[in-house]
């Protein structure tokens, strides 16, 4: 018969006086095995929980939970019930009369809210501050028997549609007649004025979202190079959001190069946040990023909702933030082209160098990047 195989271990001589192995199964029964056998304290249990995947995955699960909660919430309050607050009212003619005085009267009763009256000496003046986006309806009372009312749909089509709906019921109660006329109507294809808030909402949201894809699947990329790609897919995706909307679905007819390169502005924008923001906070930057570009700035952008229709601080915060401007510039370049005005660009524009700033100083913080060229020669010499 063959002996052993080198995988076959041989058995062990028999010991005639039963002495056991001082390795072998009986000792390990009788005697513990160092800190194995130890009961961990409370500091050296937490410090294994805090160093395990367990920690950050509890930590999201009451974020994930908190998050949905304001996002729900967040939206909701804004965009649910939309109650005018003040809206800007032009006037024309004979307001100071006993009729003009009753009307305005009823027509804040109706509304729940005051009309900010501002007095023009014609309606050519009036209309002028329409385009301007100073007033969002006039108010016209030429001595007759009937008042106008022409509201501005471009300018809100929800306080547009309320203004439509009130003057009448204000005008029958007190026994005057009412026009009511839409000056500046929203395009066919966007009649409710939504097309602009869902594609800023897209430019926002991508935005943030191909830098977080960058920060995964392109670690590597140095600063100057995370950058330069976050401006490309910036132009790319810009094109296309305008290209699908204008030329493939014909919902709005945007002024296609100025519309492109807004989206585009808002893109990169909102794509160096989450990159200034992961630089100063590392894996938790989707939490600050989330909380200022959807919970905070879409819903105050004016784009659903319009700012007369939104509490006031939410109506005064989202001019200042990238989704508000984005809105306000796209808006601007469609329905009152020869009135732009530079405001939501600056904004656009600081929130980006800011955040190219912030990300250029402290760029050693941020996660990802390679070596140098001379690095990799040093370490090669070596």
């Amino acid at each position: 018969m063959a002996g052993p195989t080198a995988d076959t271990p041989s058995t062990p001589p028999h010991d005639p006086h039963g002495a056991q192995d001082t390795q072998g199964t009986d000792t390990g029964a009788h005697h513990t095995h160092g800190a194995h056998g130890k009961v961990p304290s409370p500091s050296q249990r937490w410090r294994r929980f805090k160093d395990s995947p367990f920690l950050p995955a509890v930590v999201l699960v009451f974020i994930l939970a908190a998050a949905g909660g304001l996002f729900a919430g967040s939206y909701t309050y804004t965009m649910a019930n939309p109650t005018p607050r003040h809206v800007p009212t032009a006037v024309v003619g004979s307001w100071d009369s006993d009729r003009g005085k009753q009307f305005v009267a009823g027509l804040e009763k109706q509304l729940n809210a005051s009309l900010e009256l501002k007095p023009y000496a014609d309606e050519a003046a009036a209309r002028q501050a329409v385009d301007e986006q100073q007033v969002f309806a006039v108010l016209r009372d030429s001595g007759d028997d009937r008042v106008g009312l022409d509201v501005a749909g471009a300018s809100g089509s929800s306080v547009a549609q309320l203004l439509q709906q009130a003057a009448p019921a204000v005008g029958e109660q007190i026994g005057v007649p009412v026009t009511v006329r839409d000056v500046k109507p929203m395009q066919p294809g966007d009649p409710r004025g939504m097309a602009i808030f869902y594609i800023s909402l897209a430019a926002v949201i991508i935005g943030f979202v191909g830098a977080i894809q960058l920060s995964v699947h392109a670690r590597g990329l140095n600063p100057p190079e995370r950058i330069g790609f976050t401006a490309a897919y910036a132009l790319l995706g810009g094109f296309t959001i305008a290209a699908v909307v204008d030329w493939w679905l014909g919902a709005v007819d945007l002024p296609f190069v100025q519309s492109w390169l807004i989206l585009a502005l808002t893109m990169f924008t909102s794509g160096m946040v989450f990159t200034m923001f992961n630089t100063l906070f590392g894996r938790w930057a989707m939490i600050p990023t989330w909380g200022l570009m959807v919970l905070l700035g879409n819903p105050s952008s004016g784009g659903a909702v319009s700012w007369p229709l939104l509490p006031s601080p939410l109506g005064t915060i989202g001019r200042w933030l990238p989704p508000g401007a984005s809105v306000n510039a796209q808006h601007t370049a469609v329905y009152f082209a020869g009135h732009q005005h530079l405001f939501p660009y600056l904004v656009l524009a600081g929130w980006a160098l800011v955040s190219c700033a912030v990300f250029w100083t402290w760029r050693h913080r941020h996660p990802g990047g390679r070596a140098s060229t001379a690095a990799h020669a040093a370490v090669a010499a070596a």
